[in-house]
């Protein structure tokens, strides 16, 4: 059984652009580790590309910032704030995604303030980085 809230509890993200099934791992206000498990079923497949369905590269870095708003959010200090992206840099795509793979999605906040933050992540696939970058974002009221 899995004891942290899920994903749709703690973010404000909906279906279909709620990427993180479930958080295994959580240090609220520092990091966490959370899964994305793609049945094959998901929108972008059938164009991205037929005959070859792959993950495009930019919902990998979105679901890794899922999970760093999970982080956030998780924190009572931001009750009634909405994390926005601010900046990604140092992005490297280095696995193909495609349906029925799930990807391990890490994160860890690296400077946190009353106003912005950063982070970076991974998304790992079989236990190889499928994707990793450095995340900025702000904080709004939501």
């Amino acid at each position: 059984m899995n004891a942290f809230p899920t994903p749709d509890s703690v973010l404000p993200h909906r279906a279909p652009f709620l990427f993180v099934d479930r958080i295994t791992e959580l240090v609220v206000g520092q990091s966490a580790v959370g899964h994305w498990k793609l049945r094959g079923d998901e929108w972008f497949f059938s164009g991205h590309f037929p005959g070859r369905p792959t993950l495009p590269g930019v919902l990998m870095c979105e679901a890794i910032a899922q999970v760093g708003a999970y982080i956030v959010l998780s924190d009572e200090k931001f009750v009634g704030k909405l994390p926005l992206f601010g900046g990604l840099d140092a992005a490297r795509f280095r696995r193909q995604v495609g349906p029925g793979d799930e990807l391990i999605l890490t994160v860890n906040m690296t400077r946190m303030s009353s106003r912005a933050g950063k982070g970076s992540g991974q998304a790992l696939l079989n236990g190889e980085i499928a994707c990793e970058c450095e995340l900025m974002f702000v904080l709004v009221d939501a």
